[in-house]
């Protein structure tokens, strides 16, 4: 039987703090496990390449040696010989930068394969690996990531912000790294002629990838957020709040290019949540223009002299199919079905035609 004593309230923010150092100390022990494991692969793979060089041996040592590992130790996996090429690939690829290796010893075997066969810069190989720590990816959102090329639309993309004029630093640097250009709604499918609330509707449908697109740190607040100016009714699109930036983040969707009308009313969007909304803690709220396209030097005009932060940035959707069409395509079942028959017929010598569905 349980006593009120400790019923009480001191006893659950002890128990709270002992499950927050049982759940920190296995996180060390998952992360040290995954260093060990990873100095033990870049060990092999370098002694395969010293042992090749200097004993003269081929290809077939590997095949060898991974015969000789699996006989040796039956109950650890990792000795395949493709596995043992990888070693050998992921020493090659990082002997010569001490300090990328650093990073890389920090996320699993199977993110740093993913980024070595996706990702042949050392730089933008450095920056996946800082990404995955920092995020907590998934090796498949590390996949997608590196296959929509997120460095080059976060990272390195030249972006239409007016960040270094309204905001102090650091703030401003962080808020410039946390946008991209352009944003990859592959996620979702609307129709040609779709409006905005379309776009809004089809996003908060599939919420978790777009959060998942828009980057680590955003918390969902709402759509059509209203907010009550002198008894008149206004509403952004998408509210969000950013933990790590500690500010309020408006979007605004358009299914049209950019025209400097749209800067201004987001920055009366801004104000408002600054005055209405915002926590005194917090930092100034950011507002994001996504648009269907833009001419880099209208939007960089129309924010040259607002007073809040703004950006703005393109998207780019996956159309549906014309209705016309949609019943005249292959599935997926059936389409894995021809590329069955056709590999067959390959093989079998025949055919050089693909059928018809």
């Amino acid at each position: 039987m349980v006593s009120d004593m400790i019923k009480r309230p001191e006893y659950a923010e002890f128990l709270n703090e002992l499950k927050e150092r049982i759940r920190i100390a296995q996180t060390k022990a998952v992360l040290t496990i995954n260093k060990e494991l990873i100095s033990l692969y870049w060990d092999i793979g370098k002694r395969i390449v010293e042992s090749q060089k200097e004993m003269g041996w081929g290809k077939s040592v590997v095949e060898q040696l991974a015969f000789d590992l699996r006989r040796e130790f039956p109950d650890v996996k990792g000795f395949s010989t493709r596995n043992l090429w990888d070693m050998r690939r992921f020493y090659l690829a990082y002997k010569d930068d001490p300090n990328l290796r650093q990073v890389v010893a920090e996320i699993p075997w199977g993110h740093n394969l993913a980024i070595i066969n996706k990702v042949k810069d050392l730089s933008q190989r450095q920056w996946y690996a800082h990404q995955t720590v920092q995020n907590g990816w998934s090796r498949n959102v590390l996949v997608h990531q590196i296959e929509s090329d997120l460095y080059g639309r976060q990272a390195v993309a030249v972006k239409t912000t007016n960040f270094p004029q309204t905001l102090p630093s650091p703030q401003s640097e962080l808020v410039e790294q946390t946008i991209k250009d352009p944003y990859i709604f592959d996620f979702i499918t609307i129709e040609k002629d779709a409006k905005e609330r379309d776009l809004e509707k089809a996003l908060i449908e599939k919420l978790r990838d777009f959060l998942l697109e828009l980057g680590m740190g955003f918390a969902f607040m709402g759509s059509q957020y209203h907010l009550d100016v002198e008894d008149k009714d206004f509403y952004i699109d998408l509210l969000f709040y950013h933990h790590r930036l500690r500010c309020l983040v408006a979007i605004d969707l358009k299914m049209a290019e950019f025209i400097p009308e749209y800067a201004g009313k987001m920055n009366f969007y801004l104000s408002a949540l600054d005055d209405m909304v915002r926590h005194p803690d917090d930092q100034p709220s950011v507002g994001i223009i996504l648009c269907k396209t833009k001419k880099g030097l209208i939007a960089e005009y129309s924010l040259r002299d607002m007073s809040k932060p703004i950006g703005v940035s393109e998207y780019k959707l996956t159309p549906k199919l014309p209705k016309e069409l949609s019943g005249q395509l292959p599935n997926p079942r059936q389409l894995a079905g021809l590329l069955k028959e056709v590999e067959s017929e390959q093989e079998n010598g025949k055919g050089k035609e693909m059928r018809e569905v």
